[in-house]
């Protein structure tokens, strides 16, 4: 695509997408990135790994049912790069945040007995819907700067020439705790701050439900992962807004992207999330109880230096429509 003869670093200072919405605009060229033509052809994940934390976590199943789980994660780690993850009791809802640059979520597992209730997963959800309702004016105040991670807005500057995705985020540092910058804490909601220590908290207590039995699933040490990111590891938490757009055949949420993390842990609002296996989009399943593991360029190489077959894939988020 050719490039744009407006700097992009411009355009995403003048104008937020919300702003662009609000005003009844249709995306502006460094947006569009795709023909607006028949879409590409894409699939159904129909046969989406899926997994039972309970039968990787608890002390319940039997050692046969455990094994059979374990081989079940390790296999979809080597074939899809990915998984759902469905317990049996549970409640939850995503904050991806990053573990020295590895995404997780924090959920209430009521078989594990974590004891994080329903109502306060509503909290997250109230106080993050709340805040990108606000106007304009009121998120500005915790606006980042072009170049920087942290705060509202969009990510940093692609390079000239490269589209624009059509959202926008906070994204904020929570651990170690030396690395938050509270000046951009939203203050409204006012329950937001509160709300997000608490969560980020629990959050740390919880990572090893994912961790240990997907090195277990690898035939490595339970916690050598745990090890590995230490014990300064790094929390962040991110909150993504797709407003709608009135020519979604021409922008998208999120390019097709590889994550230069090491796992996303991502619990769906809406359909458009999709991922890119064998050369072929599938979108995943709409799954308000599950969460959908993805993984990212550094476990990839604790993958393939193992047994498995090295594979080719990426993740993309498409716009809602």
């Amino acid at each position: 695509m050719a490039a744009y003869s407006v700097p992009l670093s411009e355009v995403l200072l003048s104008k937020r997408v919300q702003e662009m919405v609000l005003h009844g605009e249709e995306p502006l060229g460094p947006y569009i990135c795709r023909s607006g033509e028949d879409d590409e052809k894409e699939d159904i994940m129909d046969t989406s790994p899926i997994i039972d934390q309970n039968l990787l976590s608890s002390s319940t199943p039997s050692d046969n049912e455990r094994e059979q789980g374990l081989d079940k994660l390790g296999s979809a780690l080597s074939s899809w790069g990915c998984f759902q993850d469905i317990p049996n009791t549970v409640s939850e809802y995503v904050l991806l945040c990053n573990f020295l640059d590895i995404q997780r979520v924090l959920f209430d597992e009521q078989g594990i007995g974590h004891g994080i209730q329903i109502s306060f997963l509503d909290k997250i959800r109230q106080v993050s819907r709340e805040f990108f309702k606000q106007p304009m004016e009121e998120k500005n105040k915790y606006a980042k700067s072009v170049d920087d991670f942290q705060g509202y807005g969009a990510d940093p500057v692609p390079e000239q020439g490269q589209s624009l995705d059509w959202f926008d985020r906070l994204f904020l540092e929570v651990f170690p705790e030396n690395r938050r910058e509270y000046n951009l804490w939203p203050q409204i909601p006012i329950s937001f701050r509160e709300v997000l220590e608490d969560y980020s908290e629990k959050m740390k207590m919880v990572t090893e439900i994912t961790s240990k039995p997907m090195a277990k699933s690898l035939k490595l040490e339970e916690n050598c992962f745990l090890e590995q990111f230490g014990k300064q590891a790094q929390f962040d938490a991110r909150f993504n807004y797709y407003s709608p757009c009135q020519r979604p055949d021409l922008v998208l949420g999120l390019k097709p992207h590889a994550d230069g993390t090491g796992y996303s842990i991502i619990l769906q609002d809406e359909v458009g999330l999709q991922v890119l296996k064998d050369g072929k989009w599938y979108t995943v399943p709409k799954d308000p109880t599950a969460l959908f593991v993805l993984m990212g360029d550094q476990m990839e190489v604790y993958i393939n230096t193992l047994s498995y077959k090295k594979r080719t894939k990426k993740f993309g988020l498409k716009a809602l429509k």
